[in-house]
């Protein structure tokens, strides 16, 4: 039986900025856009929507501005269910922005962001030291680098203190300390972040990311304290490597891409909300594609998140001949 699992999300609120364009400008050039469009986002605030609306219950802790952006983003974060009780307001900076554009082809869609983290920034170690006793009561910790790093290893350290298992989203690509990597539980770089990250490229072969690539990154990573490692490769699925050896997913089918901003937010939440809820690792990776797949098949961030009802229904639909999705009634 699956349970309700607790879930803490540290990192990131900013509002996002959205613009759509058939042609991305060169230096110097204007292009006439599509359309413009505001929207609540952040890395972090996006990975707690997602949890909470896949059925975990979620506390977010983070820092926004004392403005209008700020007032919008803790509105729609906490009508989602997500406890923003913990949130905390510095009135010297504005609200963290994410300035998206997207460039609409014949051949697909393709996003360029500028982040502006503001008050995400300016979060400190002080402001958290709270959970430092209170850590113990969730199942799981995600943490991404919108935020100061020293809070990502603080509360990194106080998580594998008290034994709950930590997820480091590593975006966007930043240097991992010692510190954190020792207490990295689950490590979910995209394929250019864990190149990045390791040193190690993963090259094309037959127009997929190599396995024995991945698998080399696994090992540089391991070998720093990264229990398992997750690679999320796009369209040709993820990889998760591990002390059980590498098992690729492929990506769930997708009819349309028309917004692909959130993805890496919506598979990361819905991986860990699966894995705390009681799914074996397969079986979590399964409905963190299927997830996605939704996501970048609607526009927007956070707006493009969806349901556990609307996953169950999508991996029913698309014919999983994998676990049961009636096993997720406990969480629709």
């Amino acid at each position: 039986m699956l349970k309700k699992p607790h879930i803490l999300v540290v990192g990131s609120l900013s509002m996002d900025l959205t613009a759509s364009t058939r042609r991305a400008p060169g230096a110097g050039e204007t292009v006439i856009g599509l359309s413009f469009s505001t929207a609540p986002g952040g890395k972090g605030a996006n990975q707690a929507v997602q949890c909470a609306r896949l059925g975990a219950r979620t506390t977010f802790v983070g820092q926004v501005g004392a403005d209008a952006f700020g007032t919008s983003l803790l509105e729609a974060v906490g009508a989602q269910g997500v406890d923003v009780s913990h949130v905390t307001v510095d009135p010297s900076v504005p609200t963290g922005v994410a300035q998206i554009l997207l460039e609409v082809t014949d051949q697909g869609t393709q996003n360029r962001i500028t982040v502006c983290p503001g008050a995400n920034f300016t979060l400190t170690v002080e402001q958290v030291a709270w959970l430092e006793g209170a850590i113990g009561d969730y199942d799981m910790v995600l943490l991404q680098f919108e935020l100061p790093m020293a809070v990502n290893e603080a509360v990194a350290g106080w998580a594998k203190a008290a034994g709950v298992p930590v997820m480091v989203n590593p975006a966007p690509a930043a240097p991992l300390s010692p510190a954190l990597l020792a207490c990295t539980t689950y490590l979910s770089p995209n394929e250019h972040e864990a190149a990045a990250l390791s040193g190690i490229p993963i090259r094309t072969s037959g127009g997929r990311p190599s396995l024995e690539d991945v698998a080399a990154v696994a090992a540089a990573l391991r070998a720093q304290g990264v229990e398992h490692l997750l690679v999320t490769l796009g369209e040709h699925g993820s990889v998760l490597a591990g002390p059980e050896g590498l098992q690729p997913i492929p990506c769930a089918p997708v009819a349309q891409v028309a917004d692909p901003t959130a993805a890496g937010d919506s598979f990361v939440a819905a991986f860990c909300t699966g894995l705390c809820a009681g799914l074996p690792q397969g079986e979590a990776l399964t409905f963190a594609s299927h997830t996605a797949a939704l996501t970048v098949s609607r526009p927007g961030a956070m707006p493009s998140l969806p349901t556990a009802a609307e996953v169950q229904s999508a991996l029913r639909a698309w014919g999983h001949a994998g676990f049961d999705p009636g096993e997720l009634d406990a969480l629709v």
